[in-house]
């Protein structure tokens, strides 16, 4: 009989999870070992490659997925921190006279394929007792591999493009409804492997001292379920009247804290929340004639996040314009570093801008309106700054961070990739009541809240303090070059500067 060793990668949940529900039912195994690896970063709550809030949020997920195990499955879940592969061969000491599977789901993103084949090419050998089994990924709707690899498949570039693959997929997907298979309790002799011992065994309690306070959001698959039911299983009139672009962009009117959207992408990104799931809840809901349809939809959406999978995968060097066949190469010129550090922590003299940015370090979060006024403003708007620089940013701090998806947003935001909006269509970073940002100008509270030193400036001067005469900065206890900074830059002059600049780089390449 065999030892399954369940690795949880991207589905941190035991509802609807394939890898594991195999685990549980199948005959040939005798006991299971829930597994879950953590980047070195952990062990020093360091926030060099993992923000602090994204930290906090990836820990709770964790957590709530070991007493979710326990609690459901009788399971105990097993937490380390490090390079999977000597952790792996750690594990493989403690059963070198058993046979065991090391139980998966396909992971698309680069990093996560190379770690699986240098598990595969050192410890699934002739002479080994190990092998493997790998499920389609379960984060996506689409089997990823098997679309990329079918007859005719051209890597999408809109929505007419997603449609078309999900109709031939699926037929009537508008009305289709997903199996998914939720884990029985393993039987009472498949039992969870007692606690190993390996240097790199991390505990959870020890992590936890190291963590920033939760914020809005906080993370696991009990959250993720309770967040379902309140935004989509018990509002129908949400779900089919939802209109991405028309959400508000700082977040509801009701609560300043709550998302305008279902903010249910950081549940999803981990893994928390089956997508499959998530899909079928809307189906449910639908009512004839008046959903909204894709892409504004929240189905659209999804397939809008099947899209930057399908490419993250199907195009080479996804993370970078430069030799990459799917986007054109902008010529950004030098790093300006003030500009960059000024941009990350808010202090860029444009109050929206400046709260947006504030919100993100603060909750890990951002309304998609904002993501979107803010690279605008690093990229081809008003900094001329790579978009690289900004994608690791939010790489760093998004708690609902995807490698697919973040590089897919920072190409199409910067004008680079030929899905993206016209080069020439630039956020106003000012914005009055009738821009697309979708912002709440009349009180301007989000402003407020999130830049404090403006929070007694009248309305009137809110979005540019740096206008408002010498006696109403007095008054509003806010002077514009001492408590809060001027622009970094002349919104018009730059605007037009930088159109200039990607003209000239298109120029080039034709």
């Amino acid at each position: 009989m065999t030892v399954a060793i369940v690795w949880f990668r991207k589905s941190l949940r035991v509802h609807d999870n394939q890898a594991l529900s195999w685990a549980c039912s199948s005959d040939e195994i005798k006991s299971i070992l829930p597994v879950y690896i953590f980047g070195e970063e952990i062990r020093e709550g360091s926030t060099e490659k993992m923000g602090e809030q994204r930290l906090r949020f990836q820990y709770e997920c964790v957590e709530n997925l070991h007493y979710n195990l326990n609690s459901k499955l009788g399971l105990k879940l097993h937490v380390f921190s490090g390079d999977p592969l000597p952790i792996f061969e750690s594990i493989s000491e403690h059963f070198f006279e058993q046979d065991v599977c090391l139980v998966t789901e396909y992971c698309s993103d680069i990093s996560s394929r190379i770690q699986m084949d240098l598990i595969e090419n050192k410890l699934i050998t002739d002479d080994s007792k190990w092998s493997s089994k790998s499920f389609p990924a379960g984060h996506t709707i689409l089997d990823i591999e098997e679309i990329i690899n079918s007859p005719g498949y051209k890597p999408p570039n809109s929505m007419k493009d997603m449609i078309r693959i999900f109709t031939e997929e699926f037929g009537d997907f508008e009305n289709t409804l997903f199996s998914t298979n939720d884990p029985t309790p393993p039987l009472v002799e498949k039992q969870s492997t007692p606690l190993i011992e390996s240097p790199l065994l991390t505990s959870l309690s020890q992590i936890k001292s190291c963590l920033v306070t939760p914020t809005h959001f906080i993370g696991g698959e009990s959250q993720a379920l309770d967040r379902l039911e309140m935004k989509v299983t018990s509002q129908p009139d949400f779900v089919n009247k939802f209109n991405k672009p028309k959400s508000i962009s700082t977040n509801s009117v009701a609560n300043t804290s709550e998302p305008s959207t279902t903010g249910l992408s950081p549940y999803i990104s981990t893994g928390c929340l089956s997508i499959r799931r998530l899909w079928n809840a809307c189906i449910k809901q639908h009512q004839p004639n008046e959903m909204t349809k894709p892409p504004v939809s929240i189905l659209g959406q999804l397939m809008f996040r099947e899209m930057f999978y399908l490419l993250s995968r199907s195009v080479a060097n996804w993370d970078r314009d430069s030799d990459n066949s799917h986007c054109i190469e902008i010529d950004w010129g030098e790093v300006d570093d003030s500009h960059l550090s000024a941009w990350e922590l808010g202090q860029t003299g444009f109050p929206l801008i400046d709260a947006m940015m504030r919100q993100l370090d603060s909750t890990g979060w951002m309304h998609h309106l904002g993501r979107h006024a803010t690279s605008c403003f690093l990229t081809r708007g008003q900094l001329w700054q790579n978009w690289t620089h900004g994608r690791d940013i939010f790489e760093r701090k998004l708690i609902d961070s995807d490698w697919a998806i973040n590089n897919g947003n920072w190409l199409w935001l910067s004008g680079t990739a030929p899905f993206s909006m016209p080069y020439y269509r630039i956020y106003n970073p000012c914005p009055d009541s009738k821009s697309s940002l979708n912002v709440e100008t009349e009180n301007a509270d989000f402003i407020r809240h999130w830049v404090p030193e403006l929070s007694s400036f009248p309305s009137k001067y809110i979005f540019e303090p740096h206008l408002a005469p010498q006696s109403i900065q007095e008054s509003a206890g806010c002077l514009v070059g001492i408590d809060y900074p001027n622009p970094i830059v002349d919104r018009n002059e730059s605007r037009k500067k930088n159109l200039d600049l990607f003209k000239e780089s298109l120029a080039k390449l034709r």
